[in-house]
């Protein structure tokens, strides 16, 4: 049977047309891919030249040559990584038929620079990618790759992969003949917080909001795995804290579960940045120090009213004249690094801390003070676990982060600070590094309600609204180093993650990666629907729709 509808391209708007009136059918994706506006995400920073004619191709015909490397696990990680390449697009393709010859695709890769692969704060994503036809050789296609880094090569692998798509009409894969693209990030730290403390999502979910995560160049997947009311992670280095705050083992994860997931990013270029909170929200997991002669860990579980002591129950916070607890974080740090392989980054926590629960228990010291120096100690742990102490560790925004500027001299130049709202950008944030988290514009959660009664709900944050937040485009923010999405979980669970997050944490990664100035436009809107598209069809991400499928396909009159 004949498609009802073909597309064409006018004026670079792709415009619907009755298949019985046309002489020529074009699906509205090939149609998409070759005549609008640029359908890469995010859109490429530097010199952009694409073909507006397409080849079939097919997955068992694309070849990996290594043109250079500077390291075998450089050479693995890419091997891995193009394997990955050429399996998504095994599943994207149908049942081969429609073409009867299809191009062999050579795809040359060079990297000269690091010969780490993991993603790190001085890792250069740039990377170049052209593709052509292969002189005097009819049928074969060569894409060149040249990136100074793994992640940057893989980068280019994920713009490849964007300039190839399904089209239903034939039947096949096709590729865009011709293409040039000079590419590197705004910003080195662009990332996606999960929260697990609240409710559990299975290791496949988190894997696939990976998945996603890649397909948008997202380098930052942080893991926020502990809070009041739960610890998602059975260390083993210090078991009981999952055993006094944990859920039942089925809702928790294991170190090899770390390590898979972890593992599963660093192929994707993008790093697992694993955070226990603390001082503060810590419920129940440390209140066993007195049954193995460690004394008390932490103070204020049970305090009440609990709004007074902390922002949700069951309270808690650590007991910071307890050396014990600084061995105990020692050890949990250490872990953590070993699970996830990420040593030059690290969160501390810093959420959610009141003065009220320290001021009782030790009312002969002013508690900031006492916040002060548990910060100190803490460094001073993280320190003997990795060796040294990471290029940056982040603690969330607070008032103790302009005594830090002032009180922990020593430590300014590798703590920094994560600001959850415009206020903290504009009085606190200059002298330190920052990572922007603000929570009226980049909270997934906003506008979804809360769990408790009298709580007043946000607005919602629309793509267009985390698209358009530029702070730094009005304010001086002193060492910017990024910023990230966030979800946290009490009112999403299981299920649920997938239209929490896409495709609105899409808009955010072409901010941060691309930073053009134009705000939400219709051809930005109509590019995002695209990629949207693309997230479904290639990870079966079940993304929320941005408008009606009439809308889709009628781009420039959808009103």
């Amino acid at each position: 049977m004949l498609p009802l509808w073909t597309w064409e391209c006018v004026n670079e708007k792709c415009l619907p047309t009755k298949a019985t009136i046309s002489g020529k059918l074009q699906s509205l994706v090939t149609c998409n891919m070759l005549c609008s506006t640029i359908q890469l995400w995010p859109q490429p920073t530097g010199s952009v030249s694409l073909s507006t004619t397409a080849v079939p191709v097919r997955a068992d015909l694309f070849q990996l040559q290594v043109m250079g490397v500077t390291s075998r696990p450089v050479q693995e990680h890419l091997q891995d990584a193009f394997d990955i390449f050429r399996q998504e697009l095994r599943l994207t393709e149908q049942k081969i038929h429609g073409f009867e010859e299809w191009q062999r695709v050579i795809v040359r890769v060079g990297i000269n620079g690091s010969a780490d692969p993991r993603m790190r704060l001085d890792t250069d994503e740039s990377y170049r990618m052209s593709v052509r036809p292969k002189e005097g050789s009819g049928g074969v296609m060569i894409v060149d790759i040249a990136a100074k880094s793994f992640c940057g090569a893989r980068h280019g692998l994920e713009t490849l992969a964007q300039m190839i798509w399904l089209d239903p009409y034939a039947g096949s894969l096709l590729m865009m003949e011709a293409a040039s693209v000079d590419d590197a990030p705004r910003f080195r730290y662009r990332g996606l917080m999960i929260d697990t403390s609240h409710n559990y999502f299975p290791v496949h979910e988190l894997i696939r909001t990976i998945d996603a995560m890649a397909t948008c160049k997202l380098n930052t997947f942080h893991w926020h795995a502990t809070g009041a009311q739960g610890f998602s992670i059975m260390f083993g280095s210090v078991p009981q804290l999952a055993h006094y705050a944990g859920y039942e083992h089925a809702a928790m994860y294991t170190p090899e579960d770390v390590r898979t997931i972890a593992r599963h990013a660093r192929l994707r270029g993008i790093r697992v940045l694993l955070e226990v909170d603390i001082p503060a929200q810590i419920g129940h997991a440390w209140d066993w120090g007195p049954t193995v002669g460690l004394g008390e860990l932490a103070h204020c579980m049970e305090s009440e009213p609990w709004i007074a002591y902390c922002d949700e129950p069951p309270c808690g916070q650590l007991n910071p004249r307890n050396l014990h607890v600084y061995e105990i974080l020692e050890r949990l740090f250490l872990e953590i690094i070993q699970l996830t392989g990420v040593d030059d980054l690290f969160h501390i926590g810093g959420d959610g801390v009141t003065e009220h629960c320290w001021a009782e228990v030790f009312n002969d010291t002013d508690p900031m003070e006492i916040w002060l120096e548990f910060t100190r100690k803490t460094l001073q742990s993280l320190e003997k676990a990795n060796g040294k102490l990471p290029n940056l560790t982040l603690i969330w925004s607070s008032q103790l982060c302009e005594r830090i500027k002032s009180d922990l001299k020593e430590y300014v130049h590798s703590v920094g600070l994560q600001a959850r709202n415009v206020a903290w950008n504009e009085n606190y944030v200059s002298g330190l590094r920052t990572v922007l988290s603000n929570e009226d514009a980049w909270d997934l959660n906003n506008g979804m309600g809360t769990w408790y009664e009298d709580a007043q709900g946000a607005p919602y944050n629309s793509w267009q609204r985390i698209y358009e937040h530029r702070p730094w485009s009005r304010s001086t923010l002193g060492r910017l180093e990024g910023g990230e999405a966030t979800v946290w979980s009490s009112t999403v669970g299981a299920g649920g993650l997938d239209a929490r997050v896409w495709p609105r944490a899409a808009a955010l990664a072409e901010r941060l990666w691309a930073d053009r100035p134009e705000g939400a436009t219709r051809p930005v809107q109509a590019r995002l629907d695209v990629h949207r598209t693309r997230l479904v069809t290639r990870h079966n991400i079940q993304a929320e729709s941005m408008w009606s499928m009439w809308c889709t396909q009628n781009t420039y009159t959808c009103r």
